[in-house]
């Protein structure tokens, strides 16, 4: 299932590319608050380092032995992310009891927006990619695509094709900045991606933003999907394809898998290419983007995810 690869090696710290609050850095009273929703006094705080944003996210481990983990941002300093957590809580909250997801378990909206969710003893995807662990998300994107559909009542989820649109701005400086990548190449890619709306659309509950560090293995080896912050109405199979693109970087023969997988294999190739060709705009526009303080590796996994994009959309173009 192995395949070579022209790509070069993910370029972050596996499982170490946040900058997070710390426990001892919330407010008292919220530490107070968070303990007594845990019921328990809080003895130590595992912070979870990876994905991209500053906002607290830590297993917190009880004196009575048990663990929660428990996510929080402020209001008034962190406004972007309290607004996504906030977004995150409503989604779980409205999730079904088959989705395969930790369930939140409590939350707070005031000052701070804190969330208490299940811990699960799981471990994060291996890096580089396995195809077992691969698999195993792959089979759980099924479950959600199949409970999913249609979407929980309620949730007033904006369309794929609506929420996509600001991924095709960067098109203009793109073609500028890289002729290395071939003008007519280029052009070919850019037509693809104006075709997004025509291929996106669906009455499933997608989720995103389905990537490693999103992703839990349980001790049985089933998927765990996590970060429920911004889920569209859209097409069944776009979860099960985005998530393809970390492994086909890391040298997994994704071709192989799309030709295996029942959301996958009757999708008209073509609507593939359109998609790699919206990420390819996105991700080579964002990377060169100044690096956030908060995050100082989403440049470089962005600038990557693009690569990977371009590199698979090229070879399914015949372009190389």
């Amino acid at each position: 299932m192995a395949r070579s690869s022209s790509i070069a090696p993910y370029p972050a710290p596996h499982g170490k590319t946040a900058r997070r609050l710390e426990w001892s850095f919330l407010p008292p009273h919220l530490r107070a608050w968070i303990e007594r929703r845990c019921g328990s006094p809080v003895v130590s705080a595992i912070s979870q380092t990876s994905g991209f944003t500053p906002g607290f996210a830590s297993v917190l481990v009880c004196e009575d032995g048990s663990r929660h983990f428990v996510k929080a941002a402020s209001v008034k300093a962190q406004r972007m992310f309290a607004d996504s957590y906030r977004e995150e809580a409503r989604k779980l909250a409205a999730l079904p009891a088959d989705v395969p997801a930790p369930r939140l378990r409590w939350h707070l909206d005031d000052d701070w927006v804190v969330l208490g969710i299940e811990y699960v003893a799981a471990r994060a995807p291996h890096r580089p990619w396995r195809a077992d662990d691969l698999d195993a998300l792959l089979d759980s994107l099924e479950v959600v695509a199949d409970v999913v559909t249609p979407p929980p009542a309620g949730l007033e989820l904006d369309t794929a094709a609506k929420d996509f649109a600001p991924l095709l701005e960067g098109w203009p400086a793109l073609r500028e900045r890289r002729t290395d990548l071939g003008v007519e190449r280029l052009a070919e890619a850019e037509a693809l991606a104006h075709r997004y709306a025509d291929v996106v659309g669906g009455d499933t509950l997608v989720h995103t933003d389905v990537r490693s560090d999103n992703v839990l293995i349980d001790p049985e080896g089933r998927a765990l999907v996590c970060d429920w912050n911004w889920p569209v109405r859209g097409a069944a199979w776009f979860d099960s394809f985005a998530a393809l693109i970390g492994p086909r970087g890391e040298g997994l023969d994704v071709e192989a898998v799309i030709a295996g997988r029942r959301l996958l294999r009757d999708v008209d190739p073509e609507a593939f290419d359109v998609n790699l060709a919206l990420y390819v705009g996105y991700f080579l526009t964002q990377c060169e983007l100044p690096v956030p303080p908060s995050s100082p590796h989403i440049r470089d996994h962005q600038r990557w995810q693009g690569e990977v994009c371009w590199d698979w959309l090229a070879e399914r173009r015949g372009w190389v």
